[in-house]
């Protein structure tokens, strides 16, 4: 056999092997793109996403999940612009931190809209607490307090200025009639911390998350002063009255959502959205969201667009007034 003949037969043979495998070859797996290391709250909205869309039977391969950290969303927002804008298999997980950080211009070049907003799934809600012992017994008598004397009312929260615990604290401050600036914050790693420095009596009050309030509540250890909801919470947490209702006009939803790449075409988003609404519509959905203590937020398409493009022009507006102008886009 001549040597043409036989790289004509290897040539063949390698055509035919390449098209075997593609027949085979499991088609694109779809992916949750988490912004964060495991364990957190992105991976908490991606694995949210993964059973319901997957129990539904809404997803034709299981979803994987990735992760991606940095910046707190900044690295996967800037990667999927950049990088996969035509993903169509590419999901990310946001959060109500991840727009806040877009309104102070922490994700680079991009704004926005530089994404395409797909569907939120769930959200928390910001409160404010003190010891179960503490002589405060409402929101009032904590503005009183830091009114009268703002050197006495140290505030702890896991999140530097500028952070969402932080936002909250510098809101109700505000409405207080006290400056930010005059306000005593410490910030500490994570949650974990400030519980133990709230209890040692090291803060007055602490700015976090209703859910993961919860635990130290039920156990008798602290009190929720206000949750900063729009209306009083389900079940038990009815009990805690709002921010509103005492006479401060601060609310603030953590949202959990996903958002996809600038140029995912039209068919495809419009499959994702119609997945995330048939999941989100039946009472398994509920149970999950309610298993990973969130409360109800549904929102797609459209009216999740306008939404979160709304609450970013109100966070660079608070970003201002705060003196973060620096960093306000």
């Amino acid at each position: 056999m001549t040597t043409f003949r036989r790289l004509a037969l290897l040539g063949t043979t390698s055509a035919l092997l390449l098209t075997a495998a593609s027949a085979f070859a499991e088609p694109p797996r779809p992916e949750c793109i988490a912004p964060a290391k495991p364990g957190g709250g992105f991976d908490l909205t991606c694995k949210l996403a993964q059973s319901a869309l997957m129990d539904t039977k809404l997803l034709e391969n299981p979803m994987r999940v990735t992760y991606m950290p940095g910046g707190i969303g900044a690295v996967a927002y800037n990667t999927i612009v950049a990088q996969r804008p035509a993903d169509e298999n590419a999901i990310v997980a946001f959060s109500g931190g991840s727009l806040l950080n877009l309104a102070q211009g922490k994700f680079g070049k991009y704004n926005v809209n530089d994404v395409r907003w797909l569907a939120a799934v769930g959200a928390d809600y910001g409160m404010i607490s003190v010891r179960a012992d503490s002589p405060y017994k409402t929101l009032k008598d904590l503005a009183a307090a830091l009114k009268a004397d703002p050197t006495k009312v140290v505030f702890g929260a896991g999140g530097t200025v500028g952070s969402q615990d932080w936002m909250k604290t510098a809101l109700i401050a505000k409405q207080a009639g006290v400056a930010p600036q005059q306000m005593r914050y410490v910030a500490f790693e994570g949650g974990g911390e400030v519980t133990t420095a709230l209890l040692g009596g090291h803060i007055q009050a602490a700015s976090g998350d209703i859910s993961e309030a919860v635990p130290m509540l039920e156990a008798g250890k602290i009190r929720i002063l206000a949750v900063l909801a729009d209306k009083r919470l389900p079940g038990d947490l009815g009990k805690v009255p709002t921010a509103k209702e005492q006479g401060y006009d601060v609310v603030w939803p953590i949202i959990r959502g996903f958002y996809v790449g600038p140029k995912v075409s039209n068919e495809q988003y419009a499959f994702w959205e119609q997945a995330f609404k048939k999941a989100m519509a039946t009472p398994e959905f509920a149970k999950l969201r309610d298993s990973r203590d969130l409360f109800p937020f549904s929102m797609t398409g459209s009216s999740l667009d306008a939404y979160v493009k709304r609450q970013v022009r109100e966070y660079q507006k608070v970003a201002a007034e705060f003196g973060l102008v620096n960093q306000a886009n």
